[in-house]
């Protein structure tokens, strides 16, 4: 079956932890060797389009980026023919989209595999440079407590599968009407009041308070979070040595304060850099890990030519 990455939670804990090593590996394995990676972007972005089409080069694959308005989902075409295109083209299909649906009607249809470069509801390839950030700077994750603060949108949702599946402790602290529903995910605790949250926490994460498509709400977010601002007073109460994440691009001054995103607490350059290397160790997971000097051979064989079975992975 091919093998499909749309949140966290289609890969077991083993297969996250492989992606993280095979994320620190040298980027001279060519295990993409001759074959495309079609990124297809309804949503544009600066740090997501770097970090895959470097990744791809690195692994000797061939990227080629196409806008919404090229293929034009429901407009131009419908989802599914443009996948079956796609298809004919490319080895793997990453895409940035508005909407999930449109990622499960790819998977449904698609004969390689397709990752997820961010929708409305995951964010698993931003996940993934967070951990292995935290991997990174911690000898151990089992132990370690991340708090997030802000808005519990699609960055909060996959990084929540992310550390909970490493054994860390998840807090996510937000505004009343801006949370998780209660059970929605299992193991994380939920707050109201960001200084309980962060407090000896070894990890403070925070994002926009508005994302894309929410800019009608901007004015009543900015004050419906006027007390979730990450600033020097709430790093105060963390563990010591904690660390600052955020995913980027940053509203300096307000969901953070220059004095936190500039501190030497700050590891949002390195986190940045980290979505590279995890599009690296995903594409290697995906394609060949063998080929990246292991000789584990424990990443999925893939039947990634039209006419091998699909579906979105059970």
């Amino acid at each position: 079956m091919t093998r499909h990455l749309l949140d966290i939670d289609d890969l077991s804990p083993a297969e996250l932890k492989r992606i993280l090593e095979l994320s620190e590996i040298s980027k001279s394995y060519q295990a993409m060797d001759g074959m495309g990676v079609a990124m297809v972007f309804e949503k544009p972005s600066a740090r997501t389009r770097n970090a895959t089409e470097m990744a791809a080069v690195q692994v000797g694959a061939h990227p080629v980026y196409i806008t919404g308005a090229e293929i034009g989902f429901g407009v131009r075409e419908t989802v599914e023919d443009v996948t079956r295109t796609l298809c004919g083209y490319y080895d793997v299909i990453a895409a940035r989209v508005m909407s999930h649906t449109t990622l499960e009607r790819m998977c449904a249809v698609s004969s390689v595999p397709v990752i997820n470069l961010l929708s409305d509801r995951a964010h698993p390839m931003q996940a993934l440079a967070d951990v292995l950030t935290l991997n990174q700077e911690f000898e151990s994750l089992d132990r370690i407590v991340v708090a997030y603060v802000g808005d519990a949108n699609n960055v909060a949702r996959s990084l929540a599968k992310a550390a909970t599946k490493l054994g860390m402790t998840m807090r996510v602290a937000s505004p009343a009407g801006y949370s998780f529903a209660e059970g929605d995910l299992a193991d994380v605790e939920l707050y109201d009041d960001p200084v309980e949250a962060v407090t000896d926490a070894h990890c403070v994460y925070t994002d926009v308070w508005t994302s894309m498509g929410q800019e009608a709400e901007t004015e009543q977010r900015r004050l419906d979070f006027t007390e979730f601002q990450v600033n020097g007073a709430l790093m105060e109460h963390t563990a010591d040595n904690a660390i600052f994440l955020h995913c980027l691009p940053a509203n300096r001054g307000e969901e953070v304060t220059d004095e936190v995103i500039d501190s030497a607490a700050s590891r949002v350059w390195q986190q940045a850099e980290n979505r590279m290397h995890a599009a690296r160790g995903v594409l290697l997971w995906m394609f060949g890990e063998d080929n990246a000097g292991n000789g584990a051979g424990n990443g999925p064989v893939l039947a990634n030519r039209p006419g091998s079975d699909s579906g979105l992975k059970q």
